[in-house]
């Protein structure tokens, strides 16, 4: 598959996670019961199938490996920060407060994760 159209892909899922997710942490500071809808709980995980399908195929058609790149490195270091923080915001926070924090904190790692992809450095922004 070509790499423009996976990068097109990519980036489309990217948005879609973060619409999702903005969308699942609305309604969890709602405290909504749109959050247990059942499309909720499948969308959102097929959605980012498809993004982590479109990351792999990027690596394969442009033969890159993460181990020697040290900003994917850092790009999947923070998807499995992403990941955890959003598992707490939107289930397992214990507290309000919690789930808050890691909801705030998740949105953090999700900027870095964005200017690393866009800037191609560990640290965006150093020179």
């Amino acid at each position: 598959m070509d790499y423009a159209l996976l990068r097109g892909l990519h980036i489309a899922a990217v948005l879609a996670t973060l619409i999702l997710f903005l969308l699942r942490g609305f309604w969890m500071l709602k405290d909504s019961p749109r959050l247990r809808d059942s499309w909720v709980r499948v969308v959102p995980h097929a959605n980012d199938t498809v993004l982590l399908g479109a990351a792999v195929a990027m690596l394969v058609a442009g033969g890159l490996n993460p181990l020697a790149q040290p900003w994917l490195l850092a790009k999947i270091l923070g998807l499995l920060a992403y990941i955890g923080l959003g598992t707490v915001a939107l289930k397992r926070g214990k507290t309000r407060a919690v789930r808050v924090k890691a909801l705030i904190a998740a949105l953090g790692v999700f900027a870095y994760i964005v200017a690393v992809a866009v800037t191609k450095q560990v640290v965006p922004g150093a020179a």
